[in-house]
């Protein structure tokens, strides 16, 4: 989860407005909803003194509000409190030992990524099993998903092509017309 989206998150389980959060931080009138519009577009990054301000009023740690830096374990944990609230990650224990779990009261999310992490697991028994070298395994992963054979990808094209497509066919059907009307007076 990028800044912005942290920032407009924290702020609405605040229940505050981006007036209101941007007014308590020092912007006056007009410009601190605005600045705060920005920040969550991402439009304008927050200085870093900035972010403190705002994870002391949003009552979070900075690591909370900054994209986690998985390099650390800190920032590994705010890592997994991200996915816990956007993709229903959740912790729990088996037999003793702790365990992370997909949530399955929301369906689209739980079985998008139980598909995922099944591939993912797949792959791993192969390694474990022997079937694969550890270099093929990693290129599994560093590739995916365009080496995951345990699921269908369909690639999606950007929606300008298809706009520039339909422009183009609506420039020809345009001529077409034009050239029918051009041999009917003739």
């Amino acid at each position: 989860m990028a800044i912005g989206q942290r920032i407009r998150f924290f702020r609405n389980r605040k229940g505050m407005t981006q007036k209101h959060l941007g007014e308590i931080l020092g912007f006056v009138g007009k410009t601190s909803d605005v600045r705060m519009a920005q920040y969550e577009s991402e439009a304008r990054i927050p200085k870093q003194d900035l972010v403190k301000n705002m994870a002391h009023f949003l009552d979070v740690s900075t690591h909370a509000l900054t994209v986690p830096d998985i390099d650390t374990y800190i920032g590994l944990m705010h890592t997994f409190f991200a996915l816990e609230d956007m993709r229903g990650l959740k912790i729990g224990e088996v037999d003793g030992e702790v365990v992370l779990h997909l949530d399955k009261s929301d369906y689209s999310t739980y079985s998008t990524m139980d598909k995922m992490l099944r591939a993912w697991l797949a792959e791993a028994k192969k390694l474990e099993s022997g079937e694969i070298t550890k270099e093929e395994y990693d290129e599994w992963r560093y590739k995916y998903p365009e080496l995951d054979t345990h699921q269908i990808w369909a690639k999606v094209y950007p929606q300008e092509l298809f706009d520039f497509i339909d422009e183009c066919a609506k420039e020809a059907e345009k001529e077409e017309k034009k050239e029918a009307k051009r041999k009917k007076k003739k």
